[in-house]
């Protein structure tokens, strides 16, 4: 898997609103009502990484998760990386909302 240049990461974050890319990796926040809602999303998108064979480096204090992906093999972000954003994404991000 091929590290993306900055200038494609940049084109390819337009369609991923709640991430952003700063040293080497895409990163995003997300805010749950409670603990449990967060930790449920966390459980679901541990069967993803799983999947995918891609774990993000990620964050949690009560209910906001922070998650940081990229591919430690490239030495930075690859599509494997916006692979599992959108799957996160289809998690965390209610369909009425998207």
């Amino acid at each position: 898997m091929s590290k993306l240049s900055e200038e494609d990461i940049q084109k390819k974050l337009l369609q991923f609103p709640d991430w952003d890319y700063f040293d080497e990796a895409i990163h995003a926040e997300f805010e749950f009502e409670n603990f449990k809602d967060c930790f449920s999303a966390m459980s679901r998108i541990a069967f993803e990484c799983e999947a995918l064979n891609h774990h993000p480096e990620w964050t949690n204090l009560y209910n906001v998760l922070n998650i940081s992906l990229s591919t430690h093999d490239a030495d930075g972000v690859t599509n494997k990386d916006f692979k599992l954003a959108k799957a996160i994404d289809a998690i965390v991000v209610p369909e009425d909302e998207e």
